[in-house]
C-alpha cells in the first residue's frame, strides 16, 4: 500500500487541489482515485506530477505495509535509525551470509562498515570482501523495498547484480554479473545445472512456486534448496538465495530465518542431503527462525 501524505502536503503548501491535476496535467479521475485509495501509480504519472511540483518522484509517497515487521524495517531504514532492528539485521545478515561464503571480515569490521562507512582493515583483507559487504547492505535494502512484489527472474538477477557489480569477478569476460552463468560449476563435489539448462530450470522453479495460492515456510525452504541445486549464477548463489528467502518470508508475513556462520556445517549438510533427507535443512532453517526471534526479543518485538 502507498501513502501519499507527502503529495497532499506539497499540494496544500502550493494551494493546489488534487482535482486540479486532472486539468493541468491531463491526469484521469481514475488516477486521483488511486491516490485516495493508496494504490500504486505508474512511474510516468509520478514523474509527470513531480516535474510539475518541482520535486522528485520519491518525495510524493512512501510505501506502507500491513506486515508490522516489514513496516518497522521500512520505517527504520527510511530514517537510518541507529541501534534498531534494521541496523542489527543488516550487520548480522551481512556478516553471517558473507562469512559462510568465505569472507574474512569479522562481525566487528562488518558493523564498523555499516555504522561509520570506514574500516580498520589490518592486514590482508581482500577488497572484494569489503565491496561485497557494502553491496549486501544495499541488497537487503532492495529486498525491504520490494518485499511485497511477486518473485521474478528480474528481481533475482538484480540481487545478483547488486552483490557482484564492481568486484574483481565483474571484470572477467566470462563472468556474467546480473545474468545466469556461462560456465558449468560444481558445489561440494556435486554437479549443478549446466548453463544451457539454467533458464528453463529457473522458469520452471519460479512458475511452480508462484502458482501456489499460499506459501508456507516449508515452501520457502524448498525453493531455497532447489535454487541452490540449480546454482544459476557463476558465484554468489548462496547469498542471493538467502536474500530471496528473506524477501519471501517478509512477503508472506513469516519470521525470516538467519543462518549463522557457526552453523554452516549443518546448513551445508541440509543442502547436500536435500533430495534424500529434507529434515536436515528444514531443522537448520527453523533453528535460523529461532535466531531471528532472539533478535526480535532484543527490541521486545512480537509478530
Amino acid at each position: 500500500m502507498y501513502s501519499y501524505e507527502n503529495l497532499e502536503k506539497i499540494l496544500k503548501d502550493k494551494g493546489i487541489y488534487k482535482t486540479d491535476l486532472t486539468h493541468v496535467l491531463g491526469i484521469s479521475s481514475r488516477t486521483i482515485a488511486k491516490i485516495n485509495k493508496g494504490e500504486k501509480l505508474s512511474k510516468i504519472t509520478l514523474q509527470k506530477i513531480s516535474d510539475y511540483l518541482c520535486c522528485e518522484p520519491d518525495d510524493l509517497y512512501r510505501i506502507i505495509s500491513d506486515n508490522p515487521l516489514l513496516q518497522r524495517l521500512r520505517e527504520e531504514k527510511e530514517i537510518r535509525l541507529s541501534g534498531g532492528l534494521y541496523h542489527e539485521l543488516q550487520v548480522r545478515m551481512a556478516y553471517n551470509s558473507n562469512h559462510i561464503e568465505g569472507s574474512i571480515l569479522s562481525e566487528k569490521q562488518t558493523r564498523m562498515i555499516f555504522e561509520t562507512n570506514t574500516i580498520d582493515t589490518g592486514d590482508g583483507i581482500p577488497v572484494d570482501d569489503i565491496l561485497e559487504t557494502i553491496h549486501h547492505f544495499k541488497a537487503v535494502d532492495y529486498v525491504i523495498d520490494h518485499a511485497e512484489e511477486e518473485l521474478t527472474e528480474a528481481f533475482i538477477k538484480e540481487l545478483h547484480y547488486i552483490l557482484k557489480h564492481d568486484t574483481r569477478d565483474s571484470f572477467l569476460s566470462w563472468f556474467s554479473v546480473g545474468e545466469y552463468k556461462q560456465r558449468a560449476n560444481v558445489v561440494g563435489g556435486r554437479k549443478t545445472t549446466i548453463p544451457e539448462d539454467v533458464p528453463t530450470a529457473m522458469r520452471k522453479l519460479l512458475n511452480t512456486y508462484t502458482a501456489k495460492d499460499e506459501i508456507s515456510i516449508l515452501d520457502i525452504i524448498a525453493f531455497h534448496a532447489d535454487f541452490e541445486h540449480i546454482h544459476p549464477f557463476q558465484d554468489g548463489n548462496g547469498r542471493v538465495g538467502r536474500l530471496i528467502a528473506l524477501k519471501e518470508c517478509l512477503h508472506w508475513k513469516m519470521i525470516p530465518f538467519l543462518i549463522e556462520d557457526r552453523k554452516k556445517a549443518f546448513y551445508y549438510r541440509g543442502l547436500s542431503e536435500w533430495n534424500n533427507e529434507k529434515g536436515y535443512l528444514i531443522d537448520t532453517c527453523l533453528d535460523g527462525q529461532d535466531t531471528f526471534i532472539q533478535l526480535l526479543d532484543l527490541f521486545d518485538i512480537t509478530v
